[in-house]
């Protein structure tokens, strides 16, 4: 992976006042992809996203991290349902 595409956990956790305990849990429960380079922890920037939505659960809604791996298996669930619909709708639009 490109060093340029990967934001160091230490930022995070000044930027966003977060503790790094915070950014490890979420990576010991699957929620957020890190990646270890010369012994330092690094979050790839395409991941950003889920990070400040897990930030923003947990701090601002005080939601554990039990419930945040609830959301995310929920918000897959989800995914993967509107996936199907729309493939279904493109099958059913053909016989139209």
């Amino acid at each position: 992976m490109n060093p340029d595409e990967l934001i160091a956990a230490e930022e995070l956790c000044e930027k966003y006042k977060v503790e790094y305990t915070f950014i490890r849990s979420l990576s010991e429960s699957g929620l957020l992809e890190v990646v270890i380079m010369e012994q330092r922890e690094y979050v790839p920037s395409d991941k950003m996203g889920e990070f400040e939505k897990m930030r923003r659960l947990h701090y601002d809604l005080d939601i554990n991290m039990e419930g945040l791996e609830a959301i995310q298996h929920l918000l897959n669930q989800i995914k993967k349902l509107q996936k199907k619909n729309r493939i279904l709708k493109n099958r059913l639009n053909l016989y139209e």
